[in-house]
């Protein structure tokens, strides 16, 4: 059983960045597929970036270039950094974890996603003001 716990969420002005922290137990992150993901109110949840069993960091389009996934494997740890922050990141941020997440393909693009029903953890605030 794995059990994930983020933190760093907070409240910055437009072009600030935070930088969230998900903790792991129970089991080592670098044979699973993991990442981050977000749901702001009233809309769905949405993959945000994820790296795969083989180390490869994918992003969504929306945060391409401005966010960066990370991993410190001594701490067993999974990081996000999110600079250039804008008003349409407010969300709250999830970290998930799957040893058997499907990959998705699209235009030799591939990346892997973690289910609904695997790892995850409770969740941090992020809010962006203009």
């Amino acid at each position: 059983q794995v059990q994930l716990v983020e933190s760093g969420g907070g409240s910055v002005l437009a072009g600030g960045s935070l930088r969230l922290s998900c903790a792991a137990s129970g089991d080592t992150l670098s044979g699973y597929c993991r990442g981050w993901f977000r749901q702001a109110p009233g809309k769905e949840r949405d993959r945000v970036a994820t790296i795969d069993m083989f180390g490869s960091a994918s992003y969504a389009d929306s945060v391409k270039g401005r966010f960066t996934i990370s991993q410190d494997n001594a701490k067993n740890t999974l990081y996000l950094q999110m600079n250039s922050l804008k008003p349409e990141d407010t969300a709250m941020y999830y970290c998930a974890a799957d040893p058997l997440a499907p990959v998705y393909c699209s235009g030799g693009y591939c990346y892997c996603s973690p289910r609904q029903d695997s790892y995850w953890g409770q969740g941090t605030q992020v809010t962006v003001s203009s």
